[in-house]
């Protein structure tokens, strides 16, 4: 297996929204697997400039074993007040907008990883996200390379009983955490419908709160269902 792993910066505040939540948007503090997928494969979309975008993305979808990200600076995160266009045309003294909330976060900069099944398309998608625009989320949240896009190997790591990661961990009611600091939020694995289901899992980011400032931290889980992986001079990831 190989992965791409590539450090962003963010060049303003970004927001993606957590299912479930409208009239209060809230967002996450790093990019859940959904959007790194869709970051991948618009960029390839662009770079290939021959294929539907929806094409690129089941390519990804089938391709991608893992995606995830972490937190290289503290996050700080804010909700305002935004005013949304709710329809065009009225008659005079007729309501155009309504005030909505929603969440902000900023990080200086984070890093990604995604893990392919195979090796085929990994050059691919790495030369895409070099040369193409990129953002996280929606056009509103741009983002650059803070460095180049590295390919690594993957190992699973079965002989180990307990593994100390940086990234977010898939939460259950079996998951066994013996040392670290964590924030649960549900995700969406992947971007599309699978036999029209669209699951969210709930995932454990390793994030503590320090002066309502999110500081990255680290989990330490006791193997037990989990696989682990380690990622070639990146560290620790955890599936299930």
């Amino acid at each position: 297996m190989k992965a791409l792993v590539f450090n962003v910066i963010t060049n303003s505040l970004f927001s993606i929204r957590i299912p479930f939540t409208w009239q209060s948007a809230l967002t996450y503090p790093i990019l859940p697997p959904s959007a790194i997928i869709g970051m991948c494969a618009n960029a390839l979309q662009r770079y290939k400039n021959s294929a539907h975008p929806l094409v690129c993305l089941d390519l990804l979808e089938d391709e991608v074993a893992w995606a995830g990200s972490k937190c290289l600076t503290p996050c700080v995160t804010k909700s305002y007040i935004t005013s949304a266009m709710v329809k065009w045309e009225d008659n005079l003294g007729g309501k155009f907008t309504n005030a909505l909330g929603r969440e902000y976060a900023y990080s200086r900069s984070l890093q990604v990883v995604v893990i392919f099944n195979g090796g085929n398309i990994v050059g691919e998608v790495g030369k895409a996200l070099k040369v193409t625009p990129l953002t996280c989320g929606d056009t509103e949240s741009p983002i650059s390379l803070l460095d180049d896009v590295h390919i690594k190997d993957v190992f699973r790591a079965s002989a180990l009983n307990r593994v100390r990661t940086e990234y977010p961990v898939p939460f259950t009611k079996d998951t066994d955490i013996v040392d670290g600091n964590g924030k649960t939020y549900l995700m969406h694995e992947r971007c599309k419908k699978r036999d029209s289901n669209h699951p969210v899992r709930t995932y454990m980011i390793p994030l503590r709160e320090e002066r309502k400032i999110l500081v990255p931290s680290f989990l330490t889980v006791h193997i037990t269902n989990e696989k682990p992986f380690e990622v070639e001079g990146t560290g620790y990831i955890i599936t299930r």
